[in-house]
Order: C-alpha cells, then sequence, then structure tokens
C-alpha cells in the first residue's frame, strides 16, 4: 500500500502520539488540510494550537499543558511557577504555564490557551539555558527547582510569593552556584532569603 493511499485509520496510526503536526501529516497525504478537516470532523483529531493537532484515535487521554507547551515550542522547557508549584515550592497551583524558550517569537500572540490554561513562552539568553538544570520527566522538559526560582526572578523581577515559599527541599549551595550566572539584581533577590525558614530577610 503506497503512502498516498493509506486509510484516514492507517495514516492516525502512523501519526505520532499524542501529538503531531500538520508536517508529519504531510508525509502521507496529498492534501493534509482536507484531511485534517474530515478527521477533525469524526473527532479523530482535535486542534491545539496553530499547525499542531491531538491524535485523538490514537490516544484518547488528553495530553498535559506540560507536554502541549514542550512540543509546540522547540526547544523549550517548562519553568516558573508551574515548575515550582510542581516541585512543591510554592502550593498555589498557577493558571499560567510558563514556557522558557530560546526563540524570540514570544509575547501574547504566541500564548496558547489549552483548557482553562494558558502557555506563556518567555525568552532566556542562551547563556541561561542551562541544560544540565532541565529534567526529561519522560519527554517534558521541566527546570529543577533551583532553576526554577531563579528563572522566575530573572523573568519577573521579583521574588514569587516572596512570604509562601516552602524552601526545606532546596539545595542552599547549587542555588547560590547557579545564582553567579544570572544578572547582579538576581543574585540580590537571592541573598534576601532565609533558605530555612523560606521568608524574606529585609523588606
Amino acid at each position: 500500500m503506497s503512502a498516498r493511499s493509506l486509510s484516514m485509520t492507517d495514516v492516525l496510526r502512523r501519526l505520532p502520539v499524542p501529538l503531531f503536526t500538520v508536517a508529519d501529516v504531510a508525509k502521507f497525504v496529498s492534501d493534509e488540510n482536507v484531511f485534517l478537516f474530515r478527521a477533525a470532523r469524526r473527532r479523530y483529531v482535535q486542534k491545539i494550537a496553530n499547525r499542531i493537532y491531538w491524535n485523538v484515535l490514537f490516544s484518547p487521554q488528553p495530553p498535559s499543558v506540560e507536554r502541549v507547551a514542550c512540543f509546540a515550542r522547540q526547544p523549550s522547557y517548562i519553568s516558573g511557577e508551574w515548575a515550582l508549584n510542581y516541585h512543591g515550592i510554592i502550593l498555589q497551583v498557577p493558571t499560567v504555564c510558563t514556557a522558557v524558550t530560546l526563540s524570540s517569537a514570544v509575547g501574547r500572540r504566541n500564548r496558547i490557551i489549552y483548557h482553562e490554561f494558558t502557555i506563556e513562552y518567555s525568552r532566556i539568553q542562551e547563556g541561561l539555558y542551562m541544560p544540565d538544570q532541565i529534567l526529561n520527566l519522560d519527554g517534558i522538559l521541566m527546570a529543577t527547582a533551583e532553576k526554577a526560582l531563579l528563572d522566575t526572578i530573572y523573568l519577573r523581577h521579583r521574588l514569587p510569593l516572596g512570604g509562601e515559599l516552602e524552601l526545606d527541599d532546596l539545595d542552599p549551595d547549587r542555588l547560590r552556584s547557579l545564582s553567579s550566572f544570572f544578572p547582579p539584581s538576581v543574585v540580590r533577590r537571592i541573598e534576601k532569603l532565609d533558605l530555612q525558614s523560606g521568608k524574606l530577610l529585609t523588606p
């Protein structure tokens, strides 16, 4: 059976799960837009973002927010308040998933609304990307707790929920060592933290 004569089900079976791109479909069909329109009408696929689809037929469980974020913009990793919540550093569940990327295509036009959450991409300098501080959780790239805290301060220009941080599981030495690569303003905010109590030493 040639690639161009595959049935809809056969094509979907050959596509990545849970997420695939329009370019993936174009490898098997002559008109990917028509194929996707018909597959969506049958509820075999669901559009997630521009040129990105969920393979519902062969992956009925919706992809997680983190997986969508990492897939939609590559390379990127989860950081900010979302990663801090994952590591138990902050207990409040955020509604915005921050994905850090080297790409310059960031801002409101590049946000993805997924269910009740917003995926927001933030650009970081290449020297601060630090691949050795990014965990691979079954294909989801997540900043370590220390890197997530530093990224949050760097991107937000403030401590996240300064009086409500749970810092017992942070490695103080690693945090201070990593902070040396960030601008002085980030280092100063780290120095204001009592890493034992998780509170600000000074206002």
